[in-house]
């Protein structure tokens, strides 16, 4: 048992090609244990080396003492992703205070860098710790992340989506999360997961069958989701995106307030 590798993956509907292609393969079966957690518990998990392998928001790869990432596979979108909102009643140059979502700290500070950079505002923004969703009102908007940004997508007259903003921002496609790891791994480990990940996204249909049979009353279009706006492929564009948020993620100091 000690000798397996310990992986975390995010528990959103968006990494079941990955989990899906995780547990089916019959060459990891007995050599990992698999928890899957929100995108910050992922990386808190690996920063504190609870696991040896995570698919983890990029803003975080910093806090990794020797962080690798190991794989081409991502959590990506080329403009719009429909589940990294802001939500508002008014538009963004009338904002007072942002809720932040505690989920992803990745999307947190990109919603930051956007607000400074391209969109030219300074609001408060609000940590928050659990439900926050029904504070969003009036002059007080709120960033929803994941799954459950689905059910506030018709309940608010302003609606950005961060990716789709960040590409008309920098031309350039988004990386939310990407497997990274906090220790050598064999080649030959990092080969399988490779296969397994692929064999999981060219297993979508099953996937999206499968969920649609458990999820009867869903109020989204999981197909479009899972083959259209999630990009998974960590190619040269994303990777181009990636550096850039890094950079501007490191460059980024201004003074924002910060209210609890």
């Amino acid at each position: 048992m000690d000798n397996k590798i310990k992986i975390s993956a995010i528990s959103y509907i968006n990494t079941l090609p990955f989990s899906y292609g995780i547990e089916t393969c019959k060459l990891l079966k007995d050599r990992i244990i698999l928890s899957k957690d929100i995108p910050s518990v992922c990386s808190k998990k690996l920063i504190n080396n609870e696991v040896d392998l995570g698919l983890i928001p990029v803003a975080e790869i910093s806090k990794i003492k020797s962080p690798k990432i190991i794989s081409n596979y991502c959590i990506g979108a080329v403009g719009k992703v429909n589940t990294v909102f802001l939500f508002s009643d008014v538009p963004l140059n009338d904002i007072k205070q942002i809720y932040l979502d505690y989920q992803s700290r990745t999307s947190v500070k990109l919603l930051k860098i956007l607000a400074k950079n391209y969109w030219k505002i300074n609001p408060g923004f609000i940590n928050t710790a659990g439900a926050y969703e029904d504070k969003i009102s009036g002059t007080d908007a709120g960033l929803i992340i994941g799954d459950r940004a689905f059910k506030y997508i018709n309940k608010f007259e302003y609606i950005y989506d961060l990716s789709e903003e960040w590409m008309n921002f920098t031309s350039l496609p988004f990386v939310f999360a990407a497997w990274v790891a906090n220790k050598e791994l064999s080649q030959s480990f990092i080969n399988d997961f490779n296969d397994a990940l692929k064999n999981g996204l060219e297993n979508k249909d099953i996937i999206i069958k499968k969920y649609l049979k458990d999820n009867v009353k869903i109020n989204f279009d999981i197909e479009k989701y899972l083959k259209q706006d999630i990009s998974y492929h960590l190619d040269a564009e994303k990777r181009k995106g990636m550096d850039l948020f890094l950079k501007m993620l490191n460059l980024h100091s201004a003074r924002i307030k910060i209210l609890s």
